[in-house]
Order: structure tokens, then sequence, then C-alpha cells
């Protein structure tokens, strides 16, 4: 049994290339009236292989190896821009996506207020 290790790594990278994504995590970029937010994930990966020989005089030869891969992908948060300015607004460790998503109806008062003060006549 001879295990090519190179590979291996190859067919493993190509995965983590395609599933690795924040599309594929927490969805895509999106507008929310002039904000557009960009979910922001965090991948982490490891690596291990191993492998061996030998030989015994009564049992004859033997050889053994493996190989293992672990990636762990988290969302941390969204890039939140309008106009000019451009903020991260944290995900949280306590709560998750959550915590963005709590925010979000936020962002839509602010908006609604923003656009009715612009609608309303000034009074003088």
């Amino acid at each position: 049994m001879e295990l090519n290790f190179e590979e291996l790594l190859g067919k493993v990278t190509d995965f983590i290339k395609s599933e690795a994504k924040t599309e594929t995590v927490v969805g895509e970029q999106f507008e929310l009236g002039e904000f557009k937010c960009v979910p922001v994930i965090k991948v982490g990966m490891g690596f291990g292989s191993g492998g061996g020989e030998g030989s015994q005089p009564k049992t004859g030869q033997g050889q053994g190896g493996g190989a293992a891969a672990g990636v762990g992908i988290e969302p941390i948060g969204f890039l939140v821009s309008k106009g000019d300015e451009i903020s991260f607004l944290a995900a949280g460790n306590t709560n998750g996506l959550a915590a963005a998503f709590e925010k979000v109806p936020d962002l839509i008062e602010k908006l609604t207020k923003n656009r009715r003060e612009e609608k309303e006549p000034e009074m003088s």
C-alpha cells in the first residue's frame, strides 16, 4: 500500500477552496438600504500524517500509513459600509452570529429615521 501524501494534500486543499467560503457558511454580501454588509469568516486547518513498515522473521513484512485533516469554519462578523465609511460588526463570542443579526433591526430603524427626516420639509 503506497500513500501519495502530495496527491492527498492537493485533494484536501481543493475541497477547502471550494467549501470554506462565506457564501457557503453564512451567505453572500447583501444590501440594507444604504448599507452594504459583507460576512466575514475565520478558517483554521490542520494536517497530520504518518507511516511505517517493518518485518518479522516469522510473520513476514508489514506496512501502514494514515493521514488526517481537520477544518474549522466560524462566522465572526460583518464588514459594513456606507459611502466611504467602513466598520466591522463583530458577531461576538457568546452569541455567535446571532449577535450580528440582533443589531440589524437597529440599522433598519436608523435608516428609516434618516429617510423620514429627508422627506419631511424643514420647519422654520
